[in-house]
C-alpha cells in the first residue's frame, strides 16, 4: 500500500522539505514523500524504526554513530539513513544480516569503551545506548576492559544542576550540536581526534568556568548517562509527568514536570510546545526548586501594626481579620480608600478574579498591576496606532524574517529561549540592527547577514526612531502600496510632514542619541529594503519618560515599511513576566474590563454588570503611584496586593515604604515573606504554578495551560483565597475549578470568546483573538486589516521631548538597568535555587574611561547617589558600556537599586523612568544608610517570623 508523508507526525532527523514528492521503496514497502526527506524519516512514516544513536529529532542530521545504516540497490556500501536522503525509484533496505553485523560490531565497540554500571547508572530505564544494544541483539562483547580506555575518565560536578561523566560519553557529538543548532552558544566542542577524541566545554574548562548558560539542550541530547540532572542521580527516574507552563519569563514555555509521587523531580522542555519547541532555559529547565524552599509561607498571618511579631492563624480567621478591616477603613473613610493590585506571576483566572473582586466587592476601580511599572505604554502605544494592545506575531515568525531589529531589549537574559531561536535566524542570514545604550550578546552572535549596534544614549530613543522613520520617508523607501490601502490617509499626511521636517534627521539627532548619522541612515535602509523586517523590543523602550511615544514611533516606523499582517514582520514586545499580558487581558488596570474595554463604554459596562450582579463605577480608578500619594495624603488607606512586591520592584523605595506605612491595613498574598510583606497587616500564603490549576498568556498572544502537578503547600490555589475573600466581604463568589472562570471570561471577553479548557487541552495552545471569527486563534495579527474605526493603521506624531533627569555636573553619569540570565525579576524565586552561582549580588557596570577617572576598579565599593537616594554597589568594569553610562540589574533587595531611581515616569501612562536616572559615582568603604536600615529591618522581620504564635491544632 502507498503510504503518504504526513507533515503533523514526528519522523526522526529534521530537513528541509519541498512541495515535490519522491516514490521510494523500504524493506519492499512503497510510500511517497517531499523531497529531501532522510531515509531514516521516509522508513518511521510506515513504522520501520532504524537504530540510531547520534540522530535525534531536534538536530541536523550528521551520520556518526553509522548504526543506522542501510543498503540501497545499485548503490556500494551501507550509507547513512539519517543523512541519505530519499530519491524517486529508489530501493532500501534496513534489515538484513550483513546490516545486523554491521550494526552489532559498532554497538560493540561503544559498549566495550562503556562502563559497566548499568544497575546503579543515573539513566537506568531511560539510556538510548541500553535500549540500542538490545535492539541490535548484543548479547556479548569479545572486547576486554583492559586495554586503552576511558573508563577511569574524571566527572565534572562543577555546575550545581548537572554532572557530566566523561567515562559514559560515546563521542555523538549530540550535546555538542544541541548547544550550536538550539542554544546558539557554541561552548562545547569535540576536542582531540581519533581515539582521543573528547567533548570539552569551553577550552577544556569545567562547565561551571565555561560559556555554557546551563540551558539543558545538552542533558536533554544525550543519550548516556554522560549528562545527568543531579537531580536524577538522587532521586531516580521520574514514575509519570504533567504538562505545565513556566511562570518565569514571557515566552511561555511548555514543560513535563517529571514526578515521583507528589515530588518533583525535573523539569523537562515539552517537543509539543508551541512557544519553545523543546528548549529551555537554565530558569525554567532548573531552577524550580523555590516551590519546595524552607522559606515558603504555609500559614495564614495577622497582626495589629508593622512592629509586632506575627499571629499564626487558620484560614477562616485570616480572611475574617482581613474583611473586617476592609469594611471598617471604607466605613470611615468612604468606599475610593481601598484598592488591589494583581500579579502577572499568576494565572489569567486568578487575575480575573482580583479585579473582580476590586469592582465588585470593593466598588471601585482602584485595579493596577504590575504591567503599570514595564509595558503599559506598550498597551496605550499600540491601542493608539494598531487598534489593539499586543504583539503582532508568532515567536515562530522570526524565522522569515530578513532584518531584525532590536530596540532596548536583551533577548539572550530575558527571554533566553527566544533568544536561542533569533540567534539561529541570524546565523542563517538575517540582518541584526541593535539599539541600546550598552553591548548585548546579540551582538556577538556568529551569522552570514549584517549586524549593527546604534549605541544610543539613554532617553534618546524617541529622537532616534524618529530619525530611522526619516529616513525611510525622504530616501523614498516607504512602502506607498501599504500605506495607500492599509493606513489613514489624513493621519499619515499629517506623520509625513512632521518626520521629513530636518529636526528629525539623523544629523540634527546626532548630537541627542550620541550615534553618527550615516550609521542611522545605514540601519534605515537595511531595515526598510529588507523583504520582511521585524521590530523587537522590551523596557528600553517602555520604562522612559516618552515610553508610549516611543512606542508609537516604532508602529509608525512598521506601518512606514509594510512590516505588519504576516510572517516575518511586526512589532513584537518582550513581555518581562510570564503574565504580563495575561493580566493586562484580564482587566488589571482601572480604566479597562477585561479585554481592554473601557469602563466608561455603558453597553461594556452593562454585560459586566448583568454578568457579576452588581451596579460598576463609570470613572478610572487610581493608578499605582497614584495609590501611593494618596497613601501618603492620609486619604488611600488599605491595599490588597496579590503576588507582586512593590516595595522592591517599584522605583524610589523612599516614597514606596513612606506609602506601605502610611497604610491601615496592607493585604499581602505571596509565597514568600516579601519585601512588602514586612509592612503586611495580612499575610495570605499563595500558591507556586506548580501547585495550581489554569492558563498563562506569553508575549505572542499564547493562551498555555497551567496544569497542578502537587497539592497547595498552605492548601489552597490563589484563585480560591481571593473567592473566600470575596465573599467574607458579603460578595457572592462561587466557582469549583478554574475552568469555570474562564468560561466566564469567554462571555464576556470578545478576544476570548472561543478559548475553553476543552479547546485549549486539544489544540495545546490558542492566540486571542480566539473567537467565531478566528475560532483556533489568530497566530498574525492584522493580516487584512486593523481593530480601528475605519480598520486601518494610525501614524501618530512623536515629537521628541528630552527627560528632565538629565546629567549635569553633580550626577555626571547616566545609570539604566536591566535583567540577567540567572536571576528572574525581583529574585524571589531564583535565589532560592542554585542560580545564584552565577549572580549572588548586583553590581554596577562601567566604561574603563569613567573608572579610571574615579580611581576605581573591579571590585571596588561603589556609593551610588542620584536625586532620589544612595545606595553601595560593587564594581565591574566592562567594555559593554560607553563612557557616561553605567549599568545594574535590580534582582537582589539589598542592592537598593530602586532607592536611586526617580519618581519619573511615561506622559501618558506613569510607567516609571527605571532607564534613565543621572547619578555620581564614587569609591567608598561602608554600605548605605538605607543598606544599613534594610539590614536591620530584614532581622526584625525574620524575628517576628520565628516569634510567631503558631496556629493550635483545631485552627484557633
Amino acid at each position: 500500500m502507498l503510504q503518504h508523508f504526513d507533515p503533523k507526525k514526528d519522523y526522526g532527523t529534521p530537513v528541509s522539505l519541498s512541495e515535490k514528492l519522491v516514490t521510494l521503496e523500504i524493506d519492499g514497502v512503497e510510500i511517497s514523500v517531499p523531497e529531501g526527506t532522510s531515509v531514516m524519516r521516509a522508513a518511521a512514516l510506515v513504522d520501520i524504526n532504524i537504530p540510531k544513536l547520534c540522530a535525534t529529532d531536534s538536530l541536523e542530521a550528521f551520520g556518526s554513530c553509522r548504526l543506522c545504516a542501510v543498503q540501497v540497490e545499485g548503490r556500494r556500501g551501507t550509507p547513512a539513513s539519517c543523512t541519505t536522503p530519499a530519491e524517486q525509484g529508489m530501493k532500501v533496505w534496513t534489515q538484513n544480516e550483513k546490516l545486523a553485523k554491521l550494526r552489532r560490531n559498532i554497538m560493540e565497540l561503544y559498549i566495550s569503551d562503556h562502563p559497566l554500571d548499568c544497575l546503579t547508572c543515573p539513566a537506568n530505564g531511560d539510556c538510548e545506548l541500553q535500549d540500542m544494544a538490545g535492539a541490535v541483539g548484543l548479547r556479548e562483547v569479545r572486547y576486554g576492559f583492559d586495554g586503552e580506555n576511558h573508563l577511569d575518565a574524571p566527572k565534572d560536578t562543577s555546575n550545581p544542576y548537572f554532572t557530566f561523566d566523561a567515562s559514559k560519553c560515546i563521542v555523538c557529538s549530540r550535546c555538542v550540536r544541541a548547544c550550536e543548532e538550539v542554544q546558539g552558544t557554541f561552548a562545547l566542542t569535540i576536542d582531540g581526534r581519533g581515539f582521543d577524541s573528547k567533548v570539552a566545554a569551553g577550552q577544556n574548562e569545567s562547565f561551571l568556568d565555561s560559556e555554557c548558560v546551563s540551558c539543558g539542550a545538552c542533558v536533554q541530547a544525550c543519550p548516556t548517562a554522560t549528562l545527568s540532572e543531579n537531580s536524577i542521580i538522587e532521586l531516580g527516574q521520574p514514575e509519570h509527568s504533567v504538562v505545565t507552563t513556566c511562570a518565569y519569563c514571557g515566552v511561555g514555555c511548555s514543560f513535563r514536570a517529571e514526578m515521583k509521587g507528589d515530588q518533583l523531580v525535573r523539569m523537562v522542555p515539552d517537543k509539543g510546545g508551541d512557544a519553545n519547541h523543546g528548549h529551555s532555559c537554565v530558569k525554567g529547565r532548573f531552577a524550580f526548586g523555590y516551590a519546595t524552599h524552607k522559606d515558603r509561607i504555609k500559614t495564614p498571618m495577622i497582626r495589629d501594626s508593622i512592629d509586632q511579631p506575627w499571629k499564626e492563624v487558620g484560614w477562616e480567621e485570616a480572611i475574617s481579620f482581613a474583611a473586617s478591616r476592609l469594611k471598617g477603613i471604607q466605613a470611615e473613610h468612604g468606599r475610593e480608600s481601598i484598592g488591589g493590585i494583581t500579579s502577572s506571576r499568576c494565572t489569567n483566572e486568578e487575575t480575573y478574579l482580583v479585579q473582580k473582586l476590586i469592582r465588585a466587592a470593593f466598588g471601585n476601580n482602584n485595579t493596577d498591576t504590575c504591567a503599570r511599572v514595564c509595558h503599559s505604554p506598550t498597551g496605550y502605544g499600540l491601542k493608539q496606532t494598531l487598534g489593539e494592545s499586543a504583539g503582532t506575531q508568532t515567536f515562530d515568525s522570526i524565522m522569515k524574517s530578513d532584518c531584525v531589529l532590536v530596540i532596548g531589549a536583551n533577548p539572550t537574559d530575558a527571554h533566553p529561549v527566544f533568544g536561542s531561536m533569533m540567534r539561529r535566524r541570524l546565523r542563517e542570514g538575517a540582518s541584526l540592527i541593535v539599539a541600546d545604550p550598552r553591548e548585548i550578546d546579540l551582538l556577538k552572535t556568529p551569522h552570514l547577514g549584517d549586524a549593527a549596534h546604534l549605541p544610543l544614549r539613554p532617553g534618546s530613543n524617541v529622537a532616534m526612531i524618529n530619525a530611522l522613520s526619516h529616513v525611510v520617508i525622504t530616501e523614498g523607501l516607504e512602502d506607498t502600496n501599504f500605506i495607500a490601502k492599509r493606513c489613514e490617509s489624513d493621519a499619515y499626511v499629517k506623520w509625513r510632514a512632521f518626520i521629513t521636517e530636518s529636526r528629525n534627521s539623523p544629523e540634527e539627532v546626532e548630537e541627542i542619541t550620541g550615534v553618527s548619522a550615516a550609521a542611522v541612515r545605514e540601519a534605515a535602509r537595511t531595515f526598510a529594503k529588507a523583504p520582511n523586517a521585524a521590530i523587537y523590543y522590551g523596557l528600553g523602550v517602555t520604562e522612559h519618560s516618552q515610553g508610549s511615544t516611543m512606542v508609537m514611533g516604532i508602529a509608525n516606523l512598521a506601518l512606514a515599511t509594510g512590516n505588519i499582517g504576516r510572517d516575518g514582520v511586526g512589532v513584537n514586545p518582550l513581555r518581562g513576566q510570564n503574565n504580563v499580558q495575561g493580566s493586562c487581558d484580564m482587566g488589571s488596570f482601572p480604566h479597562e474590563l477585561p479585554g481592554y474595554q473601557h469602563v466608561s463604554d455603558p453597553v461594556a459596562r452593562g454585560r459586566f454588570e448583568a454578568a457579576w450582579g452588581v451596579k460598576l463605577d463609570d470613572e478610572p480608578g487610581l493608578r499605582i503611584p497614584n495609590m501611593f500619594d494618596a497613601a501618603i495624603a492620609g486619604q488611600f488607606r488599605a491595599l490588597y496586593v496579590q503576588g507582586e512586591d512593590i516595595a522592591q520592584s517599584d522605583p524610589n523605595t523612599h516614597h514606596v515604604e513612606a506609602a506601605l506605612k502610611a497604610l491601615d491595613c496592607l493585604i499581602v498574598q505571596d509565597i514568600f515573606l516579601n519585601e512588602t510583606a514586612k509592612f503586611a497587616h495580612v499575610l495570605l500564603p499563595g500558591s507556586s504554578f506548580l501547585e495550581k490549576n489554569g492558563t498563562f498568556t506569553n508575549a505572542e498572544r499564547r493562551i498555555n495551560r497551567v496544569r497542578k502537578v502537587m497539592p497547595p503547600v498552605a492548601g489552597k490555589e490563589d484563585w480560591e483565597v481571593t473567592v473566600d475573600l470575596a465573599n467574607a466581604l458579603g460578595y457572592s463568589m462561587k466557582y469549583n475549578h478554574p475552568s469555570e472562570i474562564m468560561d466566564e471570561i469567554a462571555s464576556l471577553t470578545p478576544s476570548f470568546a472561543g478559548v475553553n479548557y476543552e479547546k485549549l487541552d486539544k489544540h495545546g495552545s490558542l492566540q486571542w483573538p480566539c473567537n467565531d471569527e478566528f475560532p483556533v486563534g489568530s497566530p498574525i495579527m492584522h493580516v487584512d486589516s486593523f481593530p480601528t474605526l475605519e480598520g486601518k493603521g494610525h501614524f501618530a506624531i512623536t515629537e521628541f521631548v528630552p527627560t528632565t533627569e538629565r546629567a549635569n555636573r553633580k550626577f555626571p553619569l547616566l545609570l539604566t538597568t536591566g535583567r540577567i540570565l540567572s536571576q528572574y525579576n525581583v529574585g524571589a524565586q531564583t535565589r532560592r535555587t542554585d542560580n545564584q552561582t552565577w549572580h549572588d549580588e548586583d553590581i554596577l557596570e562601567l566604561h574603563s574611561h569613567d573608572a579610571e577617572e574615579r580611581g576605581v576598579i573591579s571590585g571596588d565599593w561603589l556609593g551610588i547617589s542620584s536625586r532620589a537616594g544612595q545606595t553601595v554597589l560593587r564594581a565591574l568594569i566592562s567594555d559593554r558600556m560607553q563612557p557616561g553610562v553605567v549599568y545594574t540589574t535590580f534582582h537582589h533587595p539589598g542592592s537598593g537599586a530602586n532607592v536611586i531611581t526617580t519618581n519619573n515616569s511615561d506622559w501618558a501612562t506613569n510607567c516609571p523612568e527605571y532607564k534613565v536616572t543621572a547619578v555620581q559615582v564614587e569609591k567608598v568603604s561602608q554600605p548605605s544608610e538605607w543598606q544599613k536600615e534594610f539590614v536591620a529591618n530584614h532581622h526584625r522581620q525574620q524575628k517576628f517570623l520565628s516569634e510567631a504564635e503558631p496556629v493550635s491544632a483545631n485552627g484557633e
